[in-house]
């Protein structure tokens, strides 16, 4: 394979040269020789000296010119191209960002990313990430609008400008296009499934007047105490907190007496600071708060505290003692499923009318 070889563009460390890809019919200009024109730039130098190149090719001189030059712009704005980047594509960016740019999430939070991604990649994905141009973006937003919530749409965008800007730190691409874009307005929404303060009330109610749960056969915890579900509703209810909150609640952030004579007064009062997370975070900064108990949450957990006590007394050494309040029959934390069980209540315990 023979090589034609033009002037430097840098004292030596630019180049443009043809690569042959069969026999050599214009040995001046190439034009009619099977081939292509390599680009050649040097961005830096290694530990031992050698120099560390980026290559480019085109079709025709001037094309492979265009890009030497593009690549010489992003080095002098401070943008080192790494090796392969002129073949990443927007897919790889993403897998890269979903890969090593989110530590310390949650594999639920790393496959929701995922998910509200893919419909964005599947117009995209295959698009070189150098690129991508804002009307490519346009084009993927609009076309998940089509069938998704404005929310998912909302997250999908916000995904995609976090995966490039994972990019732009690993100098693999030289601005965030999809930054530039304001998010389309997807689909309506699935219809809101927040009680009513009649329904909300209606389960206060039914939730006061609970016989013990006997809960399905075969499950190791097959009875649960009338109160825990009690309290655990009316915290909910009437103190908004929510359910990963609740199960990481602890009775040291638990003060249903309050200190009215304190100035000001104190009143009773629960601190949701943790949450069964990753990491035990709240789910954003401002999730970290005190709240105030109304009388009925603040009695229901003192009923709550009492039977506590009692299982306790019965499990013996068995009790696994880490401060929850909610927690079951043997003191370990609840999981989200052995919440839902709860809300199973045995035909037995139901009373019917003929």
């Amino acid at each position: 394979m023979g090589r034609a070889h033009g002037a430097d563009a840098a004292g030596g460390e630019d180049g443009i040269s043809f690569e042959h890809r069969g026999p050599c019919r214009d040995p001046e200009r190439h034009r009619q020789c099977p081939g292509l024109w390599r680009g050649e730039l040097t961005v830096g130098y290694g530990d031992d000296g050698r120099r560390e190149r980026r290559k480019v090719s085109g079709r025709t001189k001037a094309a492979a010119v265009d890009k030497l030059r593009e690549l010489r712009s992003e080095l002098d704005h401070g943008t080192v191209p790494k090796a392969g980047y002129a073949s990443y594509t927007v897919r790889q960016a993403a897998r890269d960002w979903l890969a090593s740019g989110l530590d310390g999430r949650s594999a639920k939070t790393i496959k929701k990313n995922e998910n509200v991604l893919e419909p964005i990649l599947t117009v995209i994905g295959a698009r070189k990430l150098r690129d991508l141009t804002a009307g490519d973006v346009r084009q993927a937003l609009s076309a998940m609008a089509a069938g998704y919530s404005s929310s998912a749409v909302t997250m999908g965008h916000l995904a995609l400008k976090r995966a490039i800007r994972h990019a732009e730190s690993d100098d693999l691409v030289s601005r965030n296009v999809a930054a530039l874009l304001d998010t389309p307005k997807g689909q309506e929404g699935r219809p809101s499934k927040s009680l009513t303060p009649d329904q909300a009330a209606a389960i206060i109610a039914a939730a006061r007047t609970l016989p013990a749960l006997e809960l399905r056969p075969g499950l190791k915890d097959v009875r649960r105490p009338a109160e825990l579900m009690y309290a655990y509703i009316v915290l909910s209810l009437l103190v908004g907190l929510r359910t990963e909150e609740a199960r990481a609640l602890r009775w040291d952030h638990v003060d249903v007496d309050g200190d009215p004579g304190a100035l000001p007064a104190v009143p009773p009062h629960v601190a949701a600071w943790r949450s069964v997370r990753v990491h035990g975070e709240t789910k954003t900064e401002r999730s970290r708060r005190t709240l105030g108990l109304p009388q009925a949450a603040a009695d229901a957990l003192r009923a709550l505290r009492e039977v506590q006590a009692h299982e306790q007394a019965e499990a013996g050494e068995h009790w696994q003692g880490n401060g929850l309040v909610f927690t079951t029959h043997h003191g370990a934390a609840l999981d989200a499923a052995n919440v839902r069980k709860m809300f199973w209540v045995s035909p037995r315990t139901v009373e019917t009318s003929p």
